[in-house]
């Protein structure tokens, strides 16, 4: 099995182009990072059921691509799971999986494409971060979530590697609108030497 988008994914520098590449990905996403040992969607989804253990409280999964991150999510216990992605090709595999009660579009240029407060929890797993979704992402979402919401997301050694990512997190802590509930450091795709660093955080 090729690698090629695996490995040219940190290199993309527009949302056009990060689209564009996913559109190609989505047949064969899968199966690629699944060769490598794909750990964080299961490492997210455990520790976001860790803080909230409800079973029908709806959760927005964010950049949900091909559902990878769904099915991580109904396996740790979550029932009531919307996806939104802006690459209809990966849609269409996340709707095969048949575990997500609604799936949407947005255009990715759309600055703000979430209802504010729909959701208590918002997960982004694997999608903010080099070659995926800029740190303002992470403004996007915290601002989405209600008082008391949480967000539970990844960060991999590339987007770890980029303090502008970094930054965005620290400061909603440092200010105090964000409080960290849980932060482990552990494997993102074994089968290329990758880690991530997994995160809770609840909204203040």
């Amino acid at each position: 099995m090729s690698d090629k988008y695996l490995k040219d994914v940190y290199g993309l520098e527009t949302p056009e182009a990060t689209r564009a590449h996913y559109q190609k990905w989505a047949s064969s996403y899968d199966a690629e990072v699944g060769s490598h040992g794909y750990a964080t969607p299961g490492r997210v989804a455990e520790a976001l059921w860790s803080k909230m253990p409800e079973p029908q409280t709806p959760v927005l999964d964010y950049g949900c691509g091909t559902g990878l991150s769904g099915m991580a999510l109904h396996a740790a216990g979550f029932q009531v799971i919307d996806g939104i992605d802006p690459t209809l090709k990966m849609l269409e595999e996340a709707k095969a999986k048949g575990i997500y009660r609604n799936l949407t579009t947005f255009e990715i240029t759309n600055p703000d494409p979430l209802e504010q407060g729909a959701y208590k929890a918002i997960t982004a797993i694997g999608v903010i971060g080099t070659g995926a979704a800029p740190p303002e992402t992470f403004d996007l979402l915290m601002n989405a979530l209600p008082k008391d919401g949480l967000l539970a997301f990844s960060f991999n050694d590339h987007t770890l590697n980029d303090p502008s990512y970094t930054s965005r997190l620290n400061d909603w802590l440092d200010m105090g609108a964000a409080r960290l509930l849980f932060k482990e450091y552990g494997p993102h795709l074994p089968g290329m030497d990758l880690k991530s660093d997994v995160y809770v955080v609840e909204k203040t």
